[in-house]
């Protein structure tokens, strides 16, 4: 059955939110069945979405949309591997299914669609292939599963947009070149791979906990993507510290995005959430992982140290219960570990916290000393907390009003805007216990 009656509007913003979800899984696939081909799987797939918004323009929505993408998607990438000179040959590396009732020149479909092993986290580990320059493992996955463009790309790496489209076009052409194949790939390599694996998979978390634009605040699917593909690494490779405290971190991290959204959708920050919204069975599981991981020695290693950070949240049933210095002697330990401006952005906000907004505006001034955060709004809005609780109030209102500028998410823009017009209000808000 289908939805009838749909206009072209409807259509298109009922396409736009499933394919956001399911993008990545169907690309992951397409490049399964093309033979490795991202660029081709992703030529496929926008193809997809041309035949959908037409269809359902002239029939209506289906009733699943999900499944209608996907197997659309499936047969175009037939008609491709129809039309290669290889075709017998790539049909034999999906499986050896061409004995049907209608002969060689149709394939067998449920042959093409029984995956070997999880598509989607096989691309990531063929896109951490060391034939790819590390510059380019990342942005390309992200890509290809998160769906983020150019410009989102840029920002996230803290690269120009010319660079960032340039990594990815690399990265597709030297898989092409190379002929490397969508695989798991063996024990030995994928240990190697390992680190590149999880810091993709974090970024895709990371975009969805804390999208980069548009007008969502939070995108909970590559949330749970990327925990459903933190749970199948750990299935891998059960006793590798860092894949435990990757999941721990993003299980704890996202018991709380039911409450990062007020109800008309608004953003809301950490020390204004509900925290009987926070669900407690994903903080459970979070510090179990936690405690696995530091069992396996992990304590001291990144993903780990930020789960610890975390866990101290979490453990916090009021904001005002939150162990500040515990938080800002973890950021000490992390930026010891982990060289990143956005660890010594945080560090200096929880310092601001434990020991008072002085001390954390001169590791701020370091931070925006170093250039790295120039252009990203979290650096004038760290700033504007900071200064707003120092009682510095028209200061906070132009670091709030910069940042608002900056960001090009709709709810981060507004709840930056907001602060700027009542930067008084900050001081008010909850402080730590002396």
């Amino acid at each position: 059955m289908r939805i009838v009656g749909a206009d072209l509007e409807e259509v298109r913003i009922r396409l736009e939110t499933v394919w956001r979800i399911e993008s990545g899984r169907i690309v992951a696939v397409l490049a399964r069945l093309l033979g490795g081909d991202v660029g081709r799987a992703e030529e496929a797939a926008q193809d997809t979405v041309v035949v959908a918004l037409e269809q359902w323009s002239i029939h209506g929505i289906p009733r699943d949309p999900a499944p209608w993408l996907m197997a659309t998607a499936k047969h175009r990438a037939i008609d491709v591997v129809r039309r290669q000179a290889t075709y017998v040959r790539k049909l034999q590396e999906v499986g050896r299914a061409m004995e049907s009732r209608s002969g060689p020149d149709e394939p067998d479909m449920e042959a093409l669609e029984e995956p070997i092993d999880d598509d989607l986290l096989r691309l990531i580990f063929t896109a951490t292939h060391p034939a790819l320059p590390a510059t380019s493992r990342t942005a390309l996955t992200l890509k290809v599963l998160a769906g983020l463009q150019t410009d989102e790309l840029a920002r996230a790496f803290l690269i120009s947009e010319s660079t960032a489209a340039q990594r990815i076009v690399r990265a597709k052409r030297t898989l092409l070149e190379q002929q490397i194949r969508l695989e798991l790939p063996a024990p030995a390599e994928r240990a190697e791979r390992l680190a590149a694996v999880l810091e993709v998979i974090y970024l895709i978390f990371n975009e969805g906990y804390a999208a980069t634009a548009g007008e969502d605040w939070t995108r909970p699917d590559l949330c749970a993507e990327a925990v459903r593909l933190g749970r199948l690494l750990s299935e891998l490779v059960p006793d590798e510290p860092e894949v435990n405290g990757l999941l721990a971190l993003m299980e704890l991290q996202s018991s709380r995005l039911g409450a990062r959204i007020g109800p008309g959708g608004e953003a809301v920050l950490l020390l204004d959430q509900d925290r009987t919204r926070w669900d407690r069975l994903l903080i459970r599981r979070g510090l179990a992982r936690l405690a696995r991981a530091e069992a396996l020695g992990g304590s001291l290693l990144p993903y780990t140290v930020q789960a610890r950070i975390a866990a101290c949240h979490a453990r916090a049933l009021r904001a005002e219960d939150t162990d500040w210095q515990r938080i800002a002697a973890l950021y000490t330990v992390l930026s010891y570990v982990l060289d990143s401006p956005v660890v010594e952005l945080n560090r200096a906000v929880a310092v601001g916290m434990a020991q008072g907004p002085v001390a954390g505006l001169a590791l701020l001034d370091k931070v925006a000393d170093a250039k790295a955060l120039t252009g990203n709004p979290q650096l004038p809005a760290a700033r504007g907390e900071l200064l707003a609780r120092s009682g510095r109030s028209e200061a906070a209102r132009l670091a709030f009003a910069e940042a608002a500028g900056l960001s090009r998410n709709a709810r981060e823009r507004d709840v930056l805007a907001r602060r700027a017009a009542e930067p008084a209000a900050i001081s008010a808000r909850t402080r730590p216990s002396p």
